[in-house]
């Protein structure tokens, strides 16, 4: 979640309060709910988790990571970038929401991990909640700064950096099984 809010943090002209509550929001919340959807669903469909997860953060990544770069290249004569400009589509409901499950679909293996361990839930998910908004935070603002001073590449740098991420979970998953 942190990584994939530098990114957003590269491609966006303005950070406002609502964008910095927008991304805590949706990332904390999804990396919460998450695991304690697994934890309820347990052992029932361990297995099918455990097999889709990395597929799915896979291609969700690899879509909004595309989409980025060809934006970046559509925009790349707009050399003019002016970092005080409202982003428009940012942080719009679908890309947020995608944004979110992307980051947070490993952790739904975690739930299963949880029930089995009998992790106590609510402290766990406070924390991981509280934890992931802080950083995802950190992680716009730290994005933003660089956006800005590097603003004519950022676009595609980021976009690079989500479909990196999503081979990362592939790779993981399919030569470390």
């Amino acid at each position: 979640a942190f990584a994939v809010a530098v990114c957003k943090g590269l491609a966006i002209k303005k950070i406002t309060l609502p964008a910095i509550i927008k991304v805590g929001v949706w990332f904390g919340g999804f990396q919460a709910l998450m695991p304690v959807i697994g934890y309820y669903l347990g052992n029932v469909f361990e297995n099918t988790m455990n097999a889709l997860s990395h597929l799915v953060a896979f291609g969700l990544l690899t879509f909004i990571g595309g989409n980025m770069i060809k934006e970046s290249l559509e925009n790349d004569s707009d050399n003019d970038c002016d970092c005080n400009k409202k982003d428009k589509n940012g942080f719009g409901l679908t890309t947020m929401f995608t944004l979110a499950v992307a980051t947070s679909i490993d952790a739904l293996a975690i739930g299963v991990t949880f029930a089995f361990c009998k992790v106590a839930i609510i402290p766990a998910i406070i924390t991981i909640d509280i934890t992931t908004f802080l950083f995802s935070v950190a992680g716009l603002k730290i994005g933003h700064i660089f956006g800005c001073k590097y603003k004519s590449h950022a676009e595609l740098f980021g976009g690079v950096i989500l479909i990196l991420i999503g081979l990362k979970i592939l790779l993981e998953h399919t030569i470390l099984s």
